[in-house]
């Protein structure tokens, strides 16, 4: 593969020193001994999910609270927490979050080849968890949202391996916990892997028909969950939603415009993501493009849609910045992580409930810088690479067929 490399990505590339991997663990313990120290449930978000298994534990609905949005999996999950005293729990949590996120990470470098102690690995860990307000947000909460960030990169890394049934075990798996990883499905579609996809669907559905099944309102993801989600009317809950459609009916767009608006972004998201497959050539930047176009248009539509589900791509799109033609080497990707820069105060948007038009901001560039890249590589071509078949080798060497001389 064409990496593209320079003086810089060169000297990136070499080991780090002992004290660049000394800060970062230092940093990274402080940030989840901090959120120990302050929230006593382990994160609010994590304290939802808790308070659901402890409400299974006694015999009543863990959806009666109308916060708690996940299948019934989640609860069975969340039982052992339930179970620990409060205070190992506070420091478990934001260290387990921690711990998900450089899993994440780590797969993310490996889908690209780069050394696990390389100087990029360690600056751009540092630089997530010190210049990317949504990685702080994360800890804080302790959001499930971490099992998605660390088990994607992970199933495509699987996925560049030629394991496609694995990597839908994983997807699944991940989908049983939080169903953020849903649209990654249509990977599968596109591929043809149809076994990969059906455990992408198995495993949630077996888990989830077996933890209803012992709880005292089996239906109550369908009967509460999902009638609260497509109604989106909690007033607390639309603050803090990034999606366009949210964002531009607080500004007095009519909703039914913003969702349309919304909708119709999403739909060329899909269709950049479908376009991107089809170029056919080989390599993980086909994969990743891919798989993160398809989580940005979810994002764009979904209701709700938070700032720390950034986290879930990001790591993917960083973890290519080595690489030649990457999203990440554009300057508007960049550009797109402004808004997130931590303590820096953006005119009229200092309140907190106001942060959701900085993450629109972030999350709508990098769609685009995505869908871009996206676009632009399926309409050139590459070479002259026609439309790939259902199971193309993804992510083997690329022949050297680009050179206009044989055996040069």
């Amino acid at each position: 593969m064409n990496t593209g490399k320079s003086a810089v990505s060169g000297w990136l590339s070499q080991p780090s020193g002992w004290h660049v991997r000394a800060v970062l663990g230092l940093v990274l313990l402080a940030g989840a001994v901090r959120v120990g120290l302050r929230a006593p449930d382990g994160g609010m978000d994590n304290a939802i999910v808790v308070r659901a298994a402890e409400a299974w534990l006694h015999g009543r609905s863990p959806y009666a609270d109308r916060h708690f949005l996940y299948l019934p999996a989640a609860v069975l999950a969340a039982v052992p927490q339930a179970l620990l005293p409060t205070g190992v729990v506070r420091f478990l949590v934001p260290a387990g979050v921690t711990a998900g996120l450089v899993a994440g990470w780590l797969c993310a470098l490996r889908l690209y080849g780069v050394p696990w102690r390389s100087r990029f690995a360690a600056y751009g860990l540092l630089g997530l968890a010190l210049g990317f307000t949504p990685f702080g947000h994360l800890v804080r909460l302790g959001n499930w949202t971490v099992a998605s960030a660390a088990a994607l990169p992970f199933a495509l890394l699987l996925v560049c391996r030629g394991r496609w049934t694995a990597a839908g075990l994983v997807i699944g798996a991940a989908v049983a916990v939080k169903p953020l990883l849903v649209p990654v499905a249509l990977l599968f579609v596109f591929a043809g892997r149809w076994r990969a996809l059906g455990m992408v669907v198995a495993v949630p559905a077996v888990a989830s028909l077996g933890a209803a099944l012992v709880m005292p309102d089996p239906a109550g993801f369908f009967t509460r969950t999902l009638p609260f989600l497509l109604r989106s009317d909690d007033a607390f809950v639309r603050l803090y939603e990034a999606s366009p459609s949210a964002v531009l009916a607080r500004v007095g767009v009519p909703q039914s415009a913003a969702t349309l608006l919304a909708g119709c972004a999403a739909a060329a998201g899909v269709w950049c993501a479908w376009r991107r497959w089809g170029r056919g050539d080989e390599g993980p930047p086909r994969v990743v493009e891919c798989a993160t176009m398809l989580m940005l248009s979810a994002f764009l539509v979904s209701r709700p849609s938070y700032d720390h589900y950034l986290l879930v791509v990001l790591p993917l799109l960083l973890a290519g910045a080595l690489t030649a033609g990457a999203p990440a080497r554009g300057p508007w990707f960049w550009v797109a992580l402004v808004p997130q820069v931590p303590g820096f105060a953006w005119p009229w948007l200092e309140p907190m409930t106001r942060r959701a038009f900085k993450d629109a901001a972030t999350l709508c560039l990098l769609a685009g810088t995505v869908g871009w890249a996206c676009a632009a590589g399926a309409l050139r071509g590459r070479c002259g690479v026609e439309r790939a078949g259902p199971y193309p080798d993804e992510c083997g060497p690329v022949p050297d067929e680009c050179s206009p001389v044989r055996g040069v």
